[in-house]
């Protein structure tokens, strides 16, 4: 079985990984020596992800991926974008800035997604592959479950908030597992 790091200390996020990448053995850029979480300094996804990717490849020097992810609102000109988790001091604290800077704002021009890139190094080749997923941000909080922005944020694909979603339901249309989906296929290619 082919081996794949994932730039992440995150568990959670690794299991979630490792249901949609079956066939490689993942391994966290925490196992080995140096592999710490570098300064996303990049203005894009792309960039924030290349850095990981890269940084996980040198302490490894496996085939390496990195994402970076957020939300996307088009009524704020995309943000809060790549600021998506240092919006505000605290996950509620993000939500509620991000609904007083919609305050005005009519339900049709709510529009947003969620958007992942992922980057793949593996010192010889790079490249890039996004997940999004179309949703709209709500007037206020709907459901409790997920995390960060999901109570807010209506996923067209579902017809309900991220908030209500199960978490079989989210990871079935969400801009990771989409983003995943595209590097496995990627990924399949470069094997043949």
């Amino acid at each position: 079985m082919k081996k794949l790091v994932a730039a992440t200390h995150n568990k959670g996020k690794l299991v979630e990984m490792e249901r949609i990448l079956s066939g490689f053995e993942l391994l966290s850029v925490g196992e080995f020596d140096g592999g710490v979480e570098p300064i996303e300094d990049g203005e894009t996804f792309r960039e924030n992800a290349l850095i990981k990717a890269r940084s996980a490849y040198d302490c490894s020097h496996l085939p390496s991926f990195g994402d970076d992810s957020g939300l996307c609102v088009d009524a704020l000109n995309g943000a809060p974008g790549v600021y998506s988790a240092r919006y505000a001091e605290t996950p509620k604290e993000c939500i509620k800035r991000l609904l007083r800077e919609l305050e005005g704002v009519s339900d049709e021009q709510r529009t947003a997604r969620f958007v992942c890139c992922i980057a793949y190094c593996d010192g010889e080749t790079e490249f890039t592959v996004e997940g999004n997923c179309e949703g709209k941000i709500l007037f206020a909080e709907d459901g409790e479950g997920g995390f960060g922005y999901d109570p807010v944020f209506y996923s067209f694909d579902l017809n309900k908030s991220f908030g209500k979603a199960s978490m079989t339901e989210k990871n079935t249309v969400s801009h990771r597992a989409r983003a995943l989906d595209a590097l496995k296929e990627k990924l399949g290619v470069l094997k043949k």
